[in-house]
């Protein structure tokens, strides 16, 4: 019996009910295959402001250093929307993401046959297929730049900057990952209008120099963001800065049908990975039961494949993939055998096999 420790960061809004269901599954997983997760829960964002005065507490990054892996749920609400930025609970996120050295953001995105009536795509593009993996860059660029205001705060500016060696590093992590699949690399920037995005494409083209079987090209990120609802079948591995990244993923969750079936696991120098949703803590349903815990599910498994389970993480995948066949849904996929939120991580931990 292996034994694993897991830090669970609930957050806020739906956080707890979808952390909930992906826990259920993680126990599954644990009695099925015969290992121990040690769930060790912390607070982060709104919560933590609640209790400590801050988004980030130190035990929660205490916890999180000594872990074999973090379960994320989501953070924020317009209950903290007020707050000054430096303690708002997004900086919460960006901390973490910092205090764990995550900077490789994997975010798949993968077409259900069963839910392609979901997707807002014409059905002969879908039949081209859809698997798209965004590898974005998670500590560096707008996000974490300097930023400010002047003229008694009528001018605000946020700066883009990267170095040779935070490109470097991160596109590492794209071919490496695309020599496993496809061996196709897509490089998105802006390098026609921003000097950042020049030494982007320049470091990107070095590198790819130590990955000769892989296919390299690069397009600029408004015709990214066309091509993506075009035909999404052309990419194999978008490889992004932190904002790019951001959005181009958010909207690949869309022609997969729905924001709430897409996970995130974000990797960097520390032994313990980040593994998230990537939506947001959608406060309108929050305590609805409606919420959809698929994505925080799919989390789990890449979870599972991080500390070497990859057994383990297959069982995961393929019982959601047996949830939907069976005609499962949550209120965002549509028509189908509805089900609450507790209740589809019930239903997915009892297709769990070994």
């Amino acid at each position: 019996m292996s034994k694993k420790k897991i830090v669970v960061l609930a957050g806020d809004g739906i956080g707890p009910e979808i952390t909930a269901a992906a826990v259920e599954v993680l126990k599954k997983v644990g009695e099925t295959f015969g290992h121990e997760f040690e769930l060790d829960y912390k607070l982060l964002g709104g919560c933590a402001i609640d209790k400590f005065g801050v988004p980030l507490p130190d035990e929660t990054v205490a916890a999180c250093k000594a872990s074999d892996g973090v379960l994320l749920g989501a953070v924020g609400g317009p209950k903290w929307d007020a707050l000054p930025a430096d303690v708002r609970p997004e900086k919460g996120l960006l901390g973490i993401r910092k205090a764990l050295g995550l900077f490789a953001n994997l975010r798949p995105a993968v077409i259900y046959p069963e839910l392609a009536d979901a997707s807002p795509l014409k059905k002969e593009v879908l039949a081209r297929g859809v698997n798209v993996m965004v590898v974005r860059e998670l500590i560096g660029g707008i996000y974490f730049g300097p930023r400010g205001t002047k003229e008694d705060g009528k001018v605000a500016y946020d700066t883009e900057i990267y170095s040779e060696d935070e490109v470097r590093r991160i596109a590492k992590v794209a071919f490496d990952l695309a020599r496993g699949r496809r061996k196709k690399v897509t490089s998105v920037d802006k390098a026609n209008v921003l000097v950042s995005s020049r030494l982007w494409r320049r470091v990107v083209e070095e590198v790819h120099e130590d990955y000769p079987d892989v296919e390299l090209s690069h397009i600029y990120v408004d015709n990214a963001a066309m091509q993506l609802v075009r035909d999404p079948s052309q990419f194999d591995v978008l490889l992004c800065p932190n904002m790019f990244g951001d959005i181009l993923s958010d909207e690949a969750s869309q022609i997969t049908g729905s924001i709430g079936l897409l996970p995130s696991s974000s990797l960097g120098t520390e032994k313990a990975g980040l593994f998230e949703p990537i939506h947001g803590s959608a406060p309108d349903i929050a305590g609805k039961d409606i919420a959809n815990p698929i994505a925080t599910i799919l989390a789990a498994a890449m979870l599972l494949d991080n500390m070497g389970m990859g057994k383990e993480a297959r069982a995961v995948e393929n019982a959601v993939g047996a949830f939907l066949s069976d005609g499962w849904r949550t209120p965002d996929l549509g028509k189908g055998k509805q089900v609450g939120c507790a209740e589809a991580g019930r239903l997915i931990a009892g297709y769990v096999h070994a």
